[in-house]
């Protein structure tokens, strides 16, 4: 495994000035970028594994740690296939510099580029489709490796980072975040671990579930990840859930579901003291409208439970 290590000069915090010089590696304004290339896993083939750490990092301060998905995407739109990114430096440097959230570091995860799916696809989820299914009897089941890909964060990668840098291994401290299919694996994660994160933010979460065909498909998949989780939300508690969509692109289908799905946590007694779901008019389904509400979900997981 190769570190690079990136420190650069603090600039304005706003995104539209984080410009970026193009690299085959992703680079940030603010703070330090590790990179760890094909990092190994007894589960599935290496991938690239990217710590952010913020301004002034010491190995005298603990610092709580966010686990996130698709890491090609948040750092640097320069090197990322749309040109978009989450630019989650300049987000994190400035809410930890207002002090609305406390100090954390960032390990980017950076999924499979054909695999993704099946990745990310909540795969105890599957369990609750009807046998018969017609898209389930396209798919092979056995392709599905979500609980593989969480097995290697909890097991491999979070010994390694708790390891090699200066954390707080607790669950109130360690959260997951994701949006789309990402969204999806981060509520999963918390549902499978919720002793190892305490919160998950799931922006933009893929509620029709259905991974094609979603007009057909989405209300019985829909249904079988609700069912998944009417089984196995963690009892209300420490833990907290933060979910959004907005109305524009692929977003435009989410919110009669995440509506099923809200009404679920409230069911199961989860509260605004441990669960928010919010629109945002206009926003899309991309890293562009995900960067410009960044900062709520991160208020909502490092900072207090007002948004």
């Amino acid at each position: 495994m190769k570190k690079v290590a990136f420190i650069l000069t603090v600039m304005a915090f706003f995104a539209s000035s984080c410009n970026r010089a193009s690299q085959q590696h992703q680079q940030v304004e603010f703070g330090r970028l590790d990179i760890y290339e094909n990092f190994k896993s007894e589960y599935f083939p290496p991938r690239n594994i990217l710590i952010w750490l913020p301004e002034g990092y010491d190995n005298n301060q603990k610092y709580a740690v966010l686990y996130m998905h698709d890491a090609q995407m948040i750092f640097d739109q320069n090197t990322s296939w749309n040109k978009q990114s989450w630019n989650i430096d300049c987000i994190a440097h400035k809410v930890i510099t207002d002090k609305s959230c406390r100090p954390f570091i960032v390990v980017g995860i950076e999924n499979h580029p054909t695999d993704r799916l099946t990745e990310y696809m909540p795969e105890k989820a599957l369990d609750y489709l009807p046998q018969d299914n017609a898209l389930l009897k396209k798919l092979d089941r056995e392709k599905f490796i979500a609980d593989d890909y969480l097995k290697f964060i909890v097991g491999e990668l979070k010994p390694f980072i708790d390891s090699k840098y200066s954390t707080l291994t607790d669950a109130g401290n360690t959260a997951v975040i994701g949006s789309s299919m990402g969204g999806l694996i981060s509520l999963y994660a918390l549902c499978e671990y919720p002793k190892v994160f305490g919160a998950a933010a799931c922006l933009s979460t893929h509620s029709p579930v259905a991974i094609d065909d979603i007009e057909n498909q989405a209300p019985v998949w829909s249904k079988a990840f609700r069912d998944y989780l009417s089984d196995n939300l963690p009892a209300v508690g420490d833990n907290r859930v933060y979910m959004d969509c907005g109305d524009k692109t692929i977003d435009a289908a989410y919110p009669p579901y995440q509506a099923q799905i809200d009404s679920l946590f409230a069911a199961k007694g989860w509260n605004n003291e441990n669960f928010t779901s919010l629109f945002f008019e206009g926003h899309a389904h991309d890293e562009n409208s995900w960067q410009k509400r960044l900062h709520v979900p991160l208020r909502w997981v490092f900072g207090g439970r007002t948004l």
